[in-house]
């Protein structure tokens, strides 16, 4: 089942949404709302991905693998939104807001 984020009609169910403690943290200092990155995450706005990766999270739509992308905040600083594989009933259980480091 697809949702609305920000008003806008989702390509794909983001399950459960997490954060860890240093996103968060970096988020604050930014001044940023999650929901800004999740929305233009599960719009199949990728962020800044390689072609490569773009072409995979177009594939992951149709297959139901993970789906990355990649945004950088206002003051710089680079995160990750991760939505998990779907299951075998086609459900994807969490999507996760992290720092590259924090995987």
């Amino acid at each position: 089942m697809r949702q609305q984020i920000n008003g806008q009609q989702s390509k794909f169910s983001l399950g459960q949404v997490l954060a860890t403690p240093g996103a968060l943290e970096v988020l604050g200092k930014s001044r940023q709302q999650p929901a800004e990155f999740l929305a233009r995450h599960a719009r199949g706005d990728w962020g800044d991905l390689s072609e490569e990766d773009r072409l995979l999270n177009d594939q992951a739509l149709t297959d139901g693998s993970r789906l990355l992308s990649t945004y950088r905040t206002s003051r710089g600083t680079k995160l990750w939104v991760i939505t998990e594989a779907a299951d075998d009933q086609g459900r994807r259980a969490a999507t996760t807001i992290l720092l590259p480091e924090e995987y």
